[in-house]
């Protein structure tokens, strides 16, 4: 089901919004709705979620670290029983 929306935006983003969707040839909508559909919009982003973005990809492929045969509790009282002995 379709329904209208109205939105207040200023006059040189609705602009550059008719430009993008005239140069993909479709509708304002039309780009309104794949935006919105997409799980990851190819929404302009800031330099610093690039690089977050980069950052957590790279994370992913990266191997877990093996997690430690004690708890840090263990580990905490075993520091601190070595620097008060």
């Amino acid at each position: 089901m379709k329904t209208k929306l109205t939105l207040t935006v200023r006059k040189e983003i609705v602009e550059k919004a008719k430009m993008q969707a005239a140069s993909r040839g479709i509708s304002l909508s039309k780009m309104f709705e794949e935006i919105f559909e997409k799980e990851s919009p190819g929404v302009e982003k800031t330099s610093e979620q690039v690089a977050a973005a980069r950052f957590l990809e790279r994370l992913k492929e990266e191997t877990p670290i093996k997690a430690l045969e004690k708890s840090d509790k263990e580990l905490l009282r075993e520091h601190r029983d070595k620097k008060y002995v």
